[in-house]
């Protein structure tokens, strides 16, 4: 007797539970480790963008910023123009051509985080030109230094304001963690693969996957919403009260 859907899904979760299982950990593994370390890359470049470079600096200041800066443009460029999917290929089988033994977990690991370096790099720089320029003006009246306002005064707010985004940014790499499976990594939607292609049920296998990253990305985005809500609860100062 044919099964209907849900016998269908029943059963694929019955027998292949285990592959769904594996293939969440490692998508989560990969988000995790790639999304965290491509946040410090966004905020190193985003910093390093945002650096003033005046007349009065040293010629070896205003030619070691500008080359960097061009570099770091450059890097953005080629990462925010380019699919994931080709990143992963160039990455991974162009190191291997090229004799440099690399496993596909970090290869995946490498493009996630290049990916999200560049991409919160932008979101840094905004956030830093947001703030008013006149805590910066007063933060060097005091005697700060440009790195010490930033880490101070300016990027205190600036994590604050960009909560919403990093955000953002984790749950887009839960899913673009799907491209991945062309290297040979075995996440989530490789795992997929391999129940729908033993019985050919790719619709019941594909709708499993699509209720799982649903469930991982609703997750996160309450959890990242209650961090956001947290943060705005939080007072930034107290205000002087004069005492008689």
């Amino acid at each position: 007797m044919e099964k209907n859907l849900f016998e269908w899904i029943v059963f694929l979760l019955e027998k292949y539970w285990k592959y769904f299982l594996d293939g969440t950990i490692i998508t989560l593994v990969i988000t995790l480790i790639g999304t965290l370390i491509g946040y410090i890359l966004g905020f190193a470049i985003g910093i390093l963008k945002s650096t003033p470079i005046t007349e009065r600096d040293p010629a070896p200041k205003r030619v070691l910023f500008t080359g960097l800066k061009w570099l770091c443009n450059a890097f953005i460029e080629i990462f925010r123009d380019t699919p994931m999917m080709v990143q992963a290929m160039v990455i991974y089988y162009g190191l291997k051509q090229n004799g440099v033994d690399i496993s596909p977990f970090v290869a995946a690991v490498l493009v996630t985080f290049l990916n999200t370096g560049a991409y919160m790099a932008e979101t840094v720089r905004g956030g830093i030109m947001s703030i008013d320029n006149g805590q910066r003006e007063g933060a060097i009246a005091l005697g700060m230094s440009h790195f010490q306002t930033m880490f101070c005064v300016v990027l205190p707010q600036v994590f604050r304001n960009i909560i919403p985004e990093m955000g953002n940014q984790f749950i887009t790499n839960i899913k673009m963690t799907s491209v991945l499976n062309v290297i040979g990594i075995a996440e989530l939607y490789f795992a997929t693969k391999t129940a729908a292609n033993t019985y050919y049920r790719y619709y019941e296998a594909l709708l499993i996957t699509g209720i799982i990253y649903f469930m991982l990305c609703f997750v996160f985005s309450r959890l990242l919403a209650l961090l956001e809500r947290k943060l705005n609860e939080a007072p930034s100062y107290e205000l002087a009260k004069e005492y008689m």
